[in-house]
């Protein structure tokens, strides 16, 4: 297994990424041997778990591990706690198993999503039934196999019982507010609200806690902090986390397709009501409104992505949210600044608050 660098100021991230990855691939392949006797079909559904926790930033298990370390910077096992920061990861990963299906989009990270590929695997051998029937049931069933292996990871971990404990509260806690906000996100879209504070309510939950907040109260958790250490972290972790979101909202609309693996415009495609489109809503000309609202949740090809983005432009809505992620981004850092953490915590935090509001993908 890979070990991310313990020693000196700085840190490495991409060897951290590496040894979540190790540890993601030896638990699965571990869950892998115990589904083998059931066949074939166990072994798409392994496979298809394999590709969904491959890949990507890792910033929910570093938040996580940042977490702990923020409060005990040495004499622990570092095996056990990348266990317990990648569960975060497979949380993750059952989101975005769960949330492609229900936005109907068609690719992640470049690759079919799950639906899409479980239906073209269904069509390509000529089954019986729906071919979209049974895309629909497998993404189910991974997403919550992916969710029930997350507290497996966790629960298992191997740090001692009382913390582990403890931090299984914060991550009840967090899996409850992922599946709320996802319900609140899906009943705004229901209702075609293009509402600001319903926007941010839906973000807060569905997105920003879990991303960050939550992973380093689990973390921190882990190493036994008490209610200063986690209201320190809520102050920094939870605008940072909004900050996070916002970004990943301009990245829907304005990010670059070979950067970002998804098609371009696709939250407007997907007609999802972020912040960023409640904002223009607002302060567009009526006209422009207009089109931009009924265009929502429709195919859209290059030219009526761009005209669309031309109308949030146009109405301030961009530089408003930029704006956001600036002023979000701020409070953290102060809040960082006075937090009771490690030196080393501090600034390896500080590092990734930076890469998590300004990145590209």
């Amino acid at each position: 297994m890979h070990s991310p660098d313990t020693s000196g100021p700085g840190w490495d991230a991409a060897a951290f990424r590496a040894a979540v990855q190790s540890t993601l691939d030896t638990f699965v392949d571990a869950q892998a041997a115990g589904l083998a006797p059931l066949g074939d079909d166990a072994a798409r559904l392994v496979g298809s778990a394999r590709a969904s926790v491959s890949g990507g930033k890792r910033f929910r298990a570093a938040f996580c591990y940042w977490g702990f370390r923020a409060v005990r910077d040495g004499g622990y096992d570092e095996a056990p706690l990348l266990r317990a920061a990648a569960a975060l990861e497979l949380l993750h990963a059952s989101a975005l198993v769960h949330d492609d299906y229900m936005d109907a989009s068609d690719v992640r990270r470049g690759r079919p999503a799950t639906h899409r590929a479980f239906e073209s695997y269904h069509r390509e051998h000529g089954w019986d039934g729906d071919p979209a029937q049974y895309g629909a049931a497998a993404a189910i069933l991974l997403g919550d196999l992916l969710l029930s292996w997350s507290d497996e990871l966790l629960r298992t971990c191997g740090l001692d019982d009382t913390v582990v404990r403890d931090a299984l509260g914060y991550f009840d806690t967090t899996r409850t507010e992922v599946i709320a906000g996802q319900f609140l996100d899906v009943s705004v879209q229901a209702r075609g609200e293009s509402d600001v504070d319903a926007a941010m309510r839906v973000l807060r939950y569905k997105s920003a806690k879990y991303s960050i907040e939550r992973p380093l109260h689990i973390g921190a958790a882990l190493a036994g902090a008490g209610p200063d250490v986690q209201q320190a972290l809520t102050d920094f972790g939870l605008p940072l986390g909004e900050a996070f979101q916002l970004r990943d909202d301009l990245l829907g609309v304005f990010g670059d397709p070979e950067v970002t693996g998804k098609p371009a415009g696709d939250d407007l495609t997907e007609g999802k009501r972020t912040v960023l489109v409640a904002l223009a809503l607002e302060h567009a000309d009526p006209e422009s409104a207009r089109l931009l609202d009924s265009r929502l949740g429709t195919a859209l090809d290059e030219e009526e992505v761009a005209a669309l983005r031309t109308v949030i432009e146009k109405s301030g809505a961009h530089a408003d949210v930029e704006r956001r992620i600036e002023e979000l981004t701020e409070r953290a850092m102060r809040a960082l600044a006075a937090a009771p953490v490690t030196e080393r915590a501090r600034s390896v935090l500080g590092t990734l608050a930076t890469a998590a509001t300004q990145r590209v993908v």
